[in-house]
């Protein structure tokens, strides 16, 4: 499941709408090993927020919706004093009872060990040996003068099988102006460059290469321009300036006739289309095709068919659970991708029975900005890399 989390300034009723949503999907797909991936922990606001970030975290602990997992992992990054290394990640995992024999990888001693109780990690994760952690340096994003974009990587080991859980949080689009200019945007090669940079960290030398699953907010963006062009094609553009610099600081699309009637207004951080139905119609997939950021890693990584509407920007007003916010075009920000290899351990169902199930989750409620989506699955025994241990220790272990 992926996630970004900025409910913490608004903790009263998105907590609750959130934590009702996600014990909903638990209770329905029943999953044995269970993880969560969240971005901006905490929220925007960090030192007024963190303090409604315990509360969430020990609620998820010990409520009566997860009183079948035993054990539970926690790593956040809590660290907001650091420019030099804060994410603003948070990566949860739940482990149900019935799972025997569960590793995790220790990237230090580069050897698996067996998951027992439930524990929280904060502050420094850098000193923390069950993952690693890196912030994007400086120069992938100048336009920010404090990015809090990067990665968490965790390796497990279940039914006798390895993989990466990767927590992701590429950069954001700066200027709704700017995006639309070229195609692809800017922008668009500034994720490319950073995603890159993750394949290749966990595809190096330094360890086993093993399966991996990479999720998060991955703020992908529907390519503007294309976008712009096909939903304004009968449109005439009208560019207003500023007085001072002639820099262009709106664009308004009207219809050719009927009236002259606004179509778009497009500036830095609005996007006011007059039809949102276009984005929610069938879930959006009519856009699809001008989703586009995913295809220069087509020989790296996989996606299953989306069949959601777009993860952002919702309102934030607890009254509007399907609107969208007119501040940027709406767009499939957050996924769930995997290796070629992590595919094929997915069991695929023999009869009609749908087994993978890749979802969004709270359609119909206020979550804040994004959709939570999630990937639910099994995974196929005797898949994928064995882990290096003795055969006798998994004999046990079931999904």
């Amino acid at each position: 499941m992926a996630r970004r989390l900025n409910m913490f300034e608004k903790p009263e009723n998105l907590q609750k709408n959130w934590l009702r949503e996600f014990y909903q999907i638990v209770h329905t797909h029943k999953p044995h090993f269970m993880a969560l991936h969240c971005q901006e922990f905490g929220g925007k606001n960090y030192e007024a927020s963190m303090s409604h970030v315990d509360k969430f975290v020990k609620e998820l602990l010990s409520s009566d919706a997860m009183k079948d997992y035993n054990r539970a992992r926690v790593y956040l990054d809590e660290n907001y004093k650091s420019q030099e290394h804060f994410t603003a990640l948070g990566s949860f995992y739940f482990l149900h009872e019935s799972l025997k024999n569960i590793y995790q990888f220790d990237f230090k001693a580069k050897k698996y060990k067996k998951v027992t109780g439930k524990e929280i990690y904060s502050d420094t994760l850098e000193s923390t040996p069950m993952l690693e952690k890196e912030k994007f340096p400086q120069d992938y994003f100048p336009e920010c003068k404090w990015s809090r974009k990067g990665f968490i990587r965790t390796r497990w080991c279940i039914t006798d099988c390895a993989f990466d859980l990767v927590n992701i949080h590429l950069f954001h689009d700066a200027s709704n102006l700017i995006a639309w200019e070229t195609s692809p945007s800017v922008y668009s090669g500034i994720r490319h460059k950073a995603l890159g940079y993750v394949l290749d960290r966990i595809r190096d030398q330094r360890f086993e290469k093993v399966s991996y699953f990479v999720f998060g907010d991955f703020n992908f963006r529907l390519d503007s321009k294309s976008v712009v062009e096909t939903l304004c094609t009968k449109a005439t553009m009208q560019t207003i300036r500023a007085a001072d610099t002639n820099e262009v600081v709106k664009l308004i699309f009207r219809e050719s006739d009927n009236d002259r009637k606004v179509m778009l207004q497009l500036e830095k951080k609005l996007f006011d289309y007059f039809n949102q139905d276009v984005f929610r119609d069938n879930n959006g997939t009519a856009l699809l095709e001008f989703d586009k950021e995913l295809s220069v890693f087509k020989d790296k990584l996989y996606e299953l068919d989306i069949s959601f509407p777009p993860s952002y920007p919702y309102s934030e007003d607890c009254s509007q659970g399907k609107q969208y916010m007119n501040t940027r075009c709406p767009a499939w920000c957050d996924r769930i991708l995997m290796s070629h290899s992590a595919k094929e351990l997915i069991l695929k169902s023999e009869n009609d029975e749908k087994i993978v199930i890749y979802d969004h989750i709270g359609p119909n409620v206020c979550m804040g900005d994004h959709k939570p989506v999630f990937l639910s699955f099994r995974i196929a025994a005797g898949a994928g890399k064995r882990c290096p241990r003795n055969e006798k220790i998994f004999r046990e272990t079931t999904l």
